[in-house]
């Protein structure tokens, strides 16, 4: 026999003894759509998580401390040397040189300090950050108003979208900063205003403290370029922002006029006490991560958690799974009860092929082919009913079970079925049928054709 002759014989076997089919063929529909659904729920919960660690920042992005710099995890530390003093810094050059790892897209130096801010009558304690121009666009920095910081700044400073509600006036008696609203506009405009900065924290204030050495601070006139955005900035929205260079100046400047004061230790080659690295894949990321560490610094990204994630999650799936592979076990059963009662009453059947002269092979794929054909159409409308399913548990479950999840992350799906589970559930069910038909096949083979002829 040829495999054509083969396949249509085997289908017309099938379909003499439909409703036995049809009923071993909604058993593997029934376990190829549980193994599906679970798995689906498994990813939609996968997905769900890195949506919510995505609303925290990029996952793309490493924070990197100095050792002496604080940072998420104290015990993340790789300490190389003995004393402080020998441990690695995180200077300019230590900068170029993470900037170089293969797979690093760009890095933030970050430099902060402590001002006041003033306008007119309105003054404003501000966190000033330094940082290179050419690194903001990848870094999460998206402009309300205004524009970024362009490398050929000095004076410019970008605002993050809290910082205008710290203004306020110190001799308003009721209560200054203390009555701003979220309905009130700010008292002071950023963008269009005239802005003071200095390192004076006497400034602007009622009662002065006396400084000692008498000298005070400079004033700096500044100008408001840009105003971030809450929303896509939300990690700078309490800090003005102005070039690296610029913020150095003003640093060196206050420490020599104020006598060597001990603000922060700065000189021609800075230290920061965090930068941030982006890596232009986010595979990529822990191997950075794991090169910056063995360099002796503390670092932390997002990908930590979602490592930790990604460990429940599989649990997750791995339980789901084994639960639908029960419903598809059972319908293994099912096919191999089916085959072997098909021996039975195709007995005299099979006697009569062997007399004929079909080869025992041709018998053994009859058999297989049959029981390979009912797990492929259960896999395929089981499938195809999956699809429905996972739409009718997004449409409306999804709403009611979920909601919201952290961060304020809509969950708009729990249930995800990518193409190729589809396609891996149509081949394994395919599979599981020819297994399940394997041992009838044999069973088949070895009848004897004279005693199988003399069967009624």
């Amino acid at each position: 026999m040829n495999s054509l002759d083969l396949i249509l014989m085997s289908l017309s076997n099938l379909w003499r003894r439909k409703v036995r089919t049809i009923l071993t063929v909604l058993g593997v529909l029934i376990g190829t759509m549980s193994i599906t659904l679970m798995l689906s729920l498994g990813f939609g919960i996968n997905i769900s998580f890195q949506k919510s660690l995505e609303r925290m920042g990029s996952l793309n992005v490493i924070q990197v401390y100095n050792y002496n710099g604080g940072g998420y995890y104290a015990m993340d530390v790789v300490k190389v040397g003995g004393s402080d003093s020998e441990q690695p810094k995180l200077d300019d050059a230590t900068c170029e040189k993470i900037a170089n790892m293969d797979g690093v897209q760009s890095v933030l130096k970050m430099l902060t300090t402590s001002v006041k801010m003033g306008s007119g009558r309105y003054i404003a304690w501000v966190q000033l950050m330094g940082v290179n121009p050419e690194a903001m666009e990848y870094f999460d920095f998206e402009v309300d108003q205004g524009r970024l910081l362009t490398v050929n700044d000095t004076n410019a400073i970008v605002f993050g979208s809290d910082v205008p509600m710290n203004f306020y006036n110190p001799r308003d008696r009721r209560g200054g900063y203390w009555g701003w609203s979220a309905n009130q506009e700010p008292n002071v405009n950023v963008l269009e205003d005239r802005l003071i900065l200095t390192f004076d924290m006497n400034y602007g204030e009622p009662h002065q403290t006396p400084i000692e050495g008498g000298r005070r601070p400079k004033r700096y006139n500044v100008e408001g370029v840009g105003l971030l955005s809450w929303e896509g900035s939300q990690n700078y929205s309490w800090y003005a922002i102005a070039n690296l260079d610029y913020v150095k100046k003003l640093i060196k400047e206050n420490e020599r006029l104020q006598g060597g004061g001990r603000r922060r230790p700065t000189s021609a080659d800075t230290t920061y006490s965090q930068i941030k690295v982006r890596v232009k894949d986010m595979n990529k990321v822990v191997d950075v991560q794991n090169a910056i560490k063995e360099m002796g610094f503390q670092t932390y990204s997002l990908m930590d958690q979602m490592q930790e994630i990604q460990k429940t999650s599989r649990i997750i799936q791995a339980v789901l799974g084994g639960i639908g592979a029960i419903s598809l076990l059972v319908a293994a059963l099912g096919i191999t009860n089916t085959m072997i009662m098909a021996i039975y009453e195709r007995t005299r059947e099979i006697g009569i092929m062997k007399v004929l002269g079909c080869l025992l092979k041709n018998i053994r794929q009859m058999f297989l082919i049959e029981s390979g054909l009912i797990g492929f159409i259960g896999g395929v409308v089981g499938g195809g009913l999956s699809i429905g399913a996972s739409y009718l548990l997004n449409k409306f479950l999804a709403p009611a079970l979920m909601g919201r999840m952290g961060y304020g992350v809509q969950v708009e799906k729990i249930s995800i079925i990518p193409p190729w589970l589809l396609l891996a559930t149509v081949v394994f069910s395919t599979f599981v049928g020819l297994i399940s038909g394997y041992s009838p096949a044999r069973r088949a083979m070895k009848l004897s054709a004279l005693s199988a002829i003399r069967t009624e």
